[in-house]
């Protein structure tokens, strides 16, 4: 896999993004457990990367609610289906890991469900911020719980998400 990467500058902070053979791969948080791609090179004249960092920037402040971009996550079939699940998740809108696993037709799964959730490796663009706990808590989030309100904040009109 060729890969080319960009960091951007974020409210909740820098977001690392990968995109690979016409596809977004990956936006990652500082200090994410998973990480850019070994040998993935500078990419800042890549288109792809380039729309990606003006739609984040759009969504931060405000303008935008659902991204329009090529995706290609890796994972397998079972974390891919969350991860679709996860998209079709609205704007402003949060579920429950139980409803997620509703959603993909698998009640039962709601722990591979959570798993597959803390691994998804497009961070905002694949709202995974979104999914809560069956009780209404803010439950883990791989960018941490602050990253995660700052992001329901944003999206239920508080205002900008601070750094």
């Amino acid at each position: 896999m060729s890969a080319s990467t960009t960091t951007v500058a974020s409210p909740i902070g820098p977001l690392a993004l990968v995109a690979s053979d016409g596809a977004l791969v990956g936006v990652y948080l500082d200090g994410h457990h998973q990480r850019v791609p070994a040998g993935a090179l500078p990419g800042t004249d890549d288109p792809l990367l380039g729309e990606a960092a003006a739609q984040l920037h759009d969504y931060f402040a405000g303008r935008l609610r659902r991204f329009d971009l090529p995706l290609r996550p890796v994972g397998t079939a079972f974390q891919r289906a969350v991860w679709a699940a996860l998209v079709e998740v609205p704007y402003g809108v949060t579920c429950s890991y139980g409803e997620l696993a509703d959603r993909i037709g698998r009640p039962r799964a709601v722990r591979a469900v959570g798993l597959a959730n803390g691994r998804n490796p497009l961070a905002v663009v694949v709202p995974c911020h979104r999914v809560i706990g069956a009780d209404g808590r803010l439950t883990g989030y791989a960018g941490g719980l602050d990253r995660k309100r700052a992001l329901l904040e944003l999206e239920a009109g508080e205002g900008r998400p601070a750094a």
